[in-house]
C-alpha cells in the first residue's frame, strides 16, 4: 500500500476492507493541491505515532477515489471521518490544531480502551 508521509493511502476499494475492525479508524480526505490539508498531514502523522494501537489513520485521495468521497458527502477538504466498527462516528472538516483535533478525537478512543463494566449484582 502507498504512503503519503508516514501514513497509508487507501483506495476506493480497499475503503470497506480498511475501515473494519476492533480499532477506531481516521479517514483523511485530501488532495495534492490543497493547502489546509498538507498543513494537516504533519499532525496526523504526529498523532498515529503517539496513539499507535489505539487508532488507526489512513489517507485517501479525493481526486484518484471519487466514489468514497461521494458515498460520504465530502464536499470540502481536508474533511477527516473517524470510523469505529465501520461506522462513522466523528466527522471534522478542515485544519484543526493538533489539541482540538485531539479533544475531538479523545472521547471515541478512550470509550475503546475502558473494560466493559459487569452489570451490579443483587443478592
Amino acid at each position: 500500500m502507498p504512503t503519503v508521509g508516514q501514513l497509508s493511502q487507501i483506495t476506493d476499494a480497499a475503503f470497506k476492507t480498511e475501515i473494519q475492525g476492533d480499532t477506531p479508524v481516521l479517514v483523511d480526505f485530501w488532495a495534492e493541491w490543497c493547502g489546509p490539508c498538507r498543513m494537516v498531514g504533519p499532525v496526523l502523522e504526529q498523532i498515529a505515532v503517539e496513539q499507535t494501537g489505539k487508532l488507526k489513520i489512513v489517507k485517501l485521495n479525493v481526486d484518484e477515489n471519487q466514489q468514497t468521497p461521494m458515498q460520504f458527502g465530502v464536499s470540502g477538504i481536508p474533511t477527516m471521518i473517524l470510523f469505529k466498527g465501520g461506522e462513522a462516528v466523528e466527522r471534522i472538516v478542515g485544519f484543526m490544531p493538533k489539541p482540538q483535533l485531539l479533544g475531538r478525537l479523545r472521547p471515541h478512543l478512550e470509550a475503546t480502551e475502558q473494560p466493559a463494566e459487569s452489570a451490579p449484582t443483587t443478592a
